[in-house]
């Protein structure tokens, strides 16, 4: 069963409010490969920052319960252990909130199989964008959408996010895409038709949000990819 509206505008504004900003997403990657953690003090060097602005990022990701603080080895002030930031072993339990029925996913995949490929990705896709579209209404609920294609493609990813994607924006010139670290599908339905639901999701989005695109699936891990990508040019 899906998110409720009201479950899935708390989920969105949680992740939104931890990786809103682009240097707070990157400083959590950095952070998730490194098992013993890392300090503000490392993450200020590593990405020419402010220690107090590097802090600041580690210790949002923290009260998101993204990152967990630990007593690390003498360097802090007056002697004190330098905190160190792990990333937390219940991230993902938040990060994926939609539970699934893989039996009835797998049955569904079966299902897909037997229409025409072409006719089952239109169909597909036309579902993606109509919920697509009622997503972005829940990112503004009174109406006011319109954002730059910068900032649709980014809060795009974060309701992705919300519903189990593991979405990250990045942005290649006057194009973007998105970048799904996750499937919530799992391995229950592999056919590409279910990727024309999430190319149809983030068109939806993005003509509520911003305006029409053409989104294109560059990758797909139903194609044997490692990840799944969703180009997005745009004419600006």
């Amino acid at each position: 069963m899906g998110l409720s509206p009201d479950e899935f505008s708390a989920a969105v504004a949680a992740v939104t409010s931890a990786f809103g900003d682009p240097s707070r997403r990157q400083i959590y990657l950095f952070a998730r490969e490194r098992s013993e953690g890392v300090t503000a003090t490392e993450v200020a060097q590593r990405f020419e920052l402010h220690a107090n602005v590097a802090r600041h990022h580690l210790e949002k990701l923290a009260a998101g319960g993204y990152l967990e603080v630990r007593s690390g080895q003498g360097g802090g002030a007056a002697g004190r252990p330098s905190k160190r930031y792990a990333a937390s072993e219940e991230t993902i339990a938040f990060e994926l909130p939609i539970g699934r029925d893989d039996l009835v996913l797998s049955l569904l995949g079966r299902a897909i199989e037997l229409l025409p490929r072409e006719i089952a990705e239109a169909m597909a896709e036309d579902v993606g964008v109509e919920y697509g579209r009622a997503m972005a209404a829940h990112l503004s609920p009174n109406g006011d959408t319109q954002r730059s294609f910068r900032a649709a493609l980014h809060a795009v990813a974060d309701a992705l996010t919300a519903h189990g994607f593991a979405a990250h924006a990045e942005e290649l010139g006057d194009n973007g895409r998105i970048v799904s670290d996750h499937c919530p599908f799992g391995g229950s339905v592999t056919s590409p038709v279910v990727c024309a639901v999430d190319r149809g999701m983030v068109k939806g989005m993005l003509a509520a949000l911003y305006g029409d695109t053409c989104p294109e699936t560059s990758q797909s891990r139903a194609l044997g990819d490692a990840t799944c990508i969703t180009a997005v040019p745009v004419s600006l």
